[in-house]
């Protein structure tokens, strides 16, 4: 048995409302799927969003770097050798994380397809429904407030709010949220590295003076300002979640050491797969630090393959998995799909999905 062909599609769908934060704003999802098919015909599928203003990954460079780097090193291994490949995936070349972590993620797919059962399984998970939250953006076109009540309303119970865009508006945003989703709903915020380490002193102790009663807030400051990041967490009770500050084992390492964030959010695209995520989360659970799993803005291969993740390895706190439920349509056949509060993955082998024909 030998991998015959490793492919390439470019998948743009719209959003069905604009996704903003403080870094971007976008009205489609725009990603390179990776397929890789072994001599029986089965294809396994993995994904590369493209995230300029976070990662720098770009449809064009995760092609080539497919295409150019990864595709020879597949061709005609044996794709059972699943370790193995995954090694040698994430040692072919430096950077290129999306790119590798498409690869990685289509290897299991394959893996867990050949052996018919569902890519959470094949990781070690049983369930196939997964908690996440929800994101209000950062610029609601209906108000914050009525997306709020909106989403409490459709069944999630956790709200991730975008700020940093506009800081002087933020604390009312964060009020306006807090008292449209009612006690039973917990809040978490994002400031996508918008704020300095002052402002988000200043912003998160008003909040919680406010009897905001956030449960997280995630990547105050710039990615590269580990010290402004700890300065924050030294100097507020609400948990500190790094993000961008974080890609890989040595990120989480220099985080840990200088005991600048309370969690970490693990992510396939910015890490390289689910073997280097399975790693991050072992390694923050070591150190008592918290974790949740979360995604660019990717379709149902990513946050199938991210879900899956969570349902094998878990977190300390919800998953933020929404980034599929923002499609107006899905770009894929089967897959997961959306209930209140949570993402179902499919009864079916491996990621259970395939992309439609032509």
């Amino acid at each position: 048995m030998t991998i015959e062909d490793v492919r390439t599609h470019r998948v743009r769908a719209p959003l069905h409302t604009p996704f903003v934060t403080a870094l971007r704003r976008a009205t489609s999802m725009e990603t390179l799927v990776v397929e890789i098919v072994d001599s029986d015909g089965r294809s396994g599928y993995g994904e590369a969003p493209q995230v300029w203003q976070v990662t720098g990954a770009s449809l064009a460079g995760s092609e080539a770097c497919v295409t150019t780097m990864l595709r020879p090193l597949l061709l005609g291994r044996d794709p059972d050798d699943l370790v193995a490949l995954c090694r040698a995936t994430a040692r072919a070349v430096a950077g290129n994380e999306a790119a590798k972590a498409a690869v990685d993620v289509a290897l299991h797919d394959l893996a867990a397809r050949r052996l018919g059962v569902p890519l959470a399984r094949l990781l070690g998970g049983s369930t196939g429904r997964v908690p996440t939250d929800v994101t209000l953006t950062a610029a609601d076109e209906i108000g914050v407030a009525d997306s709020a009540r909106a989403r409490v309303a459709e069944g999630f119970t956790v709200l991730k709010v975008k700020v940093g865009a506009d800081p002087g508006s933020d604390l009312a945003r964060i009020r306006d949220v807090r008292a449209a989703a009612g006690a039973g709903t917990r809040v978490r915020l994002d400031a996508n590295q918008g704020w300095t380490a002052k402002e988000a002193v200043r912003i998160i102790r008003a909040a919680q003076d406010d009897g905001a009663d956030l449960e997280l807030v995630e990547q105050p400051v710039d990615a590269r300002d580990i010290e402004g990041l700890r300065w924050v967490t030294d100097r507020v009770d609400v948990p500190i979640l790094a993000d961008e500050s974080v890609y890989g084992v040595r990120d989480l390492v220099t985080v840990i050491r200088a005991r600048a964030a309370d969690m970490v959010n693990v992510k396939l695209a910015k890490c390289g797969g689910l073997g280097p995520a399975r790693t991050l989360l072992a390694l923050a659970e070591a150190h008592d630090m918290g974790s949740i799993v979360g995604t660019m803005m990717e379709g149902p291969v990513g946050v199938g393959a991210a879900a899956s993740l969570v349902a094998a390895q878990g977190t300390s706190a919800v998953a933020d998995l929404d980034a599929a439920w923002w499609l107006s349509s899905s770009p894929v056949v089967g897959g997961l799909r959306y209930e209140p509060g949570a993402v179902v993955l499919p009864d079916a082998p491996g990621l259970g999905l395939t992309l439609p024909p032509g």
